[in-house]
């Protein structure tokens, strides 16, 4: 029976292998536990790709990871809302860098007011699941290039609130819930990555799928759930670092499980203190839905429908 800890029981960025020759990318690398993982990978000698929407702040973002690696550093444009960018960005990706041993499924969009895609998807769903999926698709090839590639996915403790209606995945027909809608998607992180997993073992292939979450981190995820009252967006993120993580702690699960060597295909690492808010990495519990292998079938399934990726050889 294989051991349920980790190899280091407290880890920390100064703990990371040498990530000389690597490459690495990271969707929402401008900014929170997107920027400060490419920083740590970047400081570590991995070269990173920075896969960001706002591109202002994305130039911002490489300078700072240029400052502290000498790798040939390069920013991406990418929309998760619009499948149209992310198979452009992919291509872009893949002039830039033939061979890609990690992505890192970071950016995320947490409790936002109902919109909808480029796509017609809802907006979380299609942000936080569907985007990286065709992502993931469209960069396979690069992956499989490499010797021991991963895809790193974040969840988050809310996919225990998470229920997957794979005949309504865009609330076309159910009343729209922000958190609702939130933890669905992230529940949907799980269940990819999971899936992944399995079927990357099924067909022989070197592919690690990890599944991340960071507990409960001082990031501006939270922002849009904070009512605009004076004071109150300070309060808030004051909290956030009381009772969570700071985004460099929220980061080490990424980093744990973009580069450890004792990451197992298909793990679920984070925080355990205080209901997976906050503590040290280690391999994290998930619910009955998340460990359903037929949920996570028939949301491939799905996604590959939506979405048109194909994952040939998976």
């Amino acid at each position: 029976m294989r051991s349920s800890k980790l190899a280091i029981k407290r880890f920390g960025v100064s703990d990371l292998p040498d990530q000389h020759g690597r490459t690495i990318l990271i969707t929402g690398a401008n900014n929170g536990l997107g920027l400060n993982s490419a920083k740590a990978l970047a400081q570590a000698g991995a070269r990173i790709l920075l896969a960001c929407r706002n591109q202002e702040t994305g130039r911002i973002a490489l300078d700072a990871v240029s400052a502290l690696g000498p790798a040939d550093h390069a920013l991406i444009p990418l929309d998760l809302a619009d499948l149209g960018s992310v198979r452009s960005a992919a291509e872009q990706a893949l002039d830039v860098a033939p061979v890609i041993d990690v992505l890192i499924n970071n950016a995320g969009l947490m409790a936002v007011p109902f919109a909808r895609t480029a796509d017609g998807f809802e907006m979380q769903i299609g942000t936080n699941h569907l985007g990286h999926f065709a992502l993931t698709d469209a960069l396979l090839p690069a992956l499989l290039k490499a010797s021991s590639p991963r895809v790193v996915t974040l969840a988050s403790i809310a996919h225990r609130r998470g229920v997957i209606d794979i005949a309504d995945l865009n609330f076309e027909h159910r009343p729209y819930g922000r958190m609702t809608a939130y933890s669905q998607s992230k529940l949907a992180n799980l269940l990819f990555g999971a899936e992944l997993a399995r079927r990357s073992e099924a067909a022989g292939l070197p592919l690690t799928a990890v599944i991340a979450h960071p507990g409960v981190a001082a990031t501006n995820l939270f922002d849009s759930m904070v009512p605009p009252i004076p004071g109150a967006l300070a309060a808030t993120h004051l909290a956030l670092r009381v009772f969570g993580n700071s985004e460099r702690s929220g980061a080490l699960s990424t980093l744990y499980a973009a580069t450890m060597p004792d990451a197992r295909n298909g793990d679920y690492l984070g925080p355990n203190r205080m209901f997976g808010m906050r503590g040290p990495v280690a391999r994290s519990s998930r619910t009955r839905a998340a460990r359903s292998e037929g949920l996570a079938a028939a949301l491939w399934d799905a996604s590959v429908e939506l979405t048109g990726a194909q994952f040939q050889g998976i």
